[in-house]
């Protein structure tokens, strides 16, 4: 058995080589082959590419990439062609994984698009799309799975995969007495993001925000979260702002940064749910380029763009997004969190009941078990 797999960033890698190691433990002998990261090629899986230097957001910013997407989407397509998977298996990264879905569907190929793009905030119209190509989708926001059923695409909702990754190696006193911080003082978690064209543009407000939250709350500290393959450079403004009583950067480790925190202060994406499982009150931000965010907002159908506001149902975390996004602003609502206990109670148990709508434990399982139904139904075809 054949399985082809694309994910093109981190969060997207760390998902796809979880279902990678599900797979090839119901199916040991499988060939799992695609595009990825560490932790694709760690579960097992033999990469025909890397998607380092690729994943960013942005359209000026996407545009600069379009020769090595291009190249990339040919040499994923003649592996394809040669190796004739069984299923391919799209992992979120809609602008690249759509192109390479139409190339493999023309081969005959079945299609199941795992972290499904999110259709229900913008580009609707992709839903036609996705109806025309794909086998099967499997959602994790249970809001999902009734957009798509009503669309008539084949759905499945498996649960958040986070739910089963989310392991915290060190407690929070330890942690912070290792290095050399105060478990007794208030911690503030910064998660920039994964992408270095984000935090070229989110970093800077960050930390021209951090001596405004300690001129407020003195004893406060900080710890970041950094994402892997980032340059130190990169964080060099975080660390820079404060002189003495600079944050701690710690790298992959996200779980033990969250865990030893009282509020996060992060930017928008997979690292709000990541946040909210471990239910800790976040301010969200996020800054696009004025011509990406110019072009793209009368697109957005949607009136909140955090991922935990949206499962809430409810905005409960505060978001800071472009104009928005400013120190100024980003202290006023750190410090709210770290000042108001019965504002932070009333958060953390909001969380909770987004923690309860992400599904039970599995969801990795869940998906391994579809993807094999759909590649030993093509499989039997003669």
């Amino acid at each position: 058995m054949r399985i082809m797999i694309s994910c093109g960033e981190p969060s997207g890698d760390l998902y796809a080589g979880a279902l990678a190691a599900e797979i090839l433990a119901r199916e040991p002998s499988a060939d799992v082959f695609g595009f990825g990261g560490r932790r694709l090629a760690e579960a097992g899986a033999r990469l025909v590419g890397d998607f380092q230097g690729l994943s960013v957001t942005g359209l000026t910013e996407a545009i600069r990439v379009l020769p090595r997407s291009f190249a990339m989407l040919r040499r994923l397509t003649a592996a394809a062609r040669e190796r004739r998977p069984d299923v391919f298996v799209a992992v979120d990264f809609p602008d690249f994984n759509f192109r390479l879905m139409a190339k493999l569907h023309a081969l005959g190929i079945p299609v199941v698009y795992y972290i499904s793009p999110q259709l229900w905030a913008w580009r609707a119209g992709r839903m036609r799309t996705m109806k025309r190509l794909v086998t099967r989708v499997l959602v994790i926001f249970p809001f999902e799975e009734e957009l798509y059923r009503r669309a008539g695409v084949p759905v499945e909702f498996v649960g958040h995969p986070l739910v089963d990754l989310v392991r915290v190696g060190q407690p929070r006193a330890a942690l912070l007495r290792e290095r050399g911080l105060d478990p007794a003082a208030p911690t503030v978690a910064l998660l920039p993001g994964s992408r270095p064209n984000e935090l070229r543009r989110i970093v800077p407000a960050m930390a021209a925000s951090l001596p405004l939250i300690r001129a407020r709350v003195p004893r406060v500290q900080f710890l970041v979260a950094a994402a892997p393959n980032l340059r130190d450079e990169l964080f060099s403004p975080l660390v820079e702002t404060l002189g003495a009583g600079r944050p701690v950067i710690l790298r992959e480790r996200t779980d033990d940064v969250l865990a030893a925190s009282d509020v996060v202060l992060t930017a928008s994406g997979t690292a709000t749910v990541q946040a909210a499982l471990h239910e800790r009150p976040m301010v969200v931000v996020y800054r696009l380029s004025p011509v990406t965010y110019r072009l793209g907002k009368p697109f957005v159908r949607v009136d909140t763009y955090a991922m935990v506001n949206l499962v809430a149902g409810t905005r409960i975390v505060p978001e800071l997004i472009q104009e928005d996004f400013t120190a100024e602003r980003v202290a006023d609502e750190t410090v709210r969190f770290l000042t108001d206990g019965d504002l932070h109670a009333r958060t953390r148990d909001e969380l909770r009941r987004v923690r309860q709508k992400l599904g039970e434990s599995g969801a990795s399982g869940r998906a391994a078990a579809a993807v094999l139904a759909v590649a030993r139904t093509h499989n039997l075809q003669p």
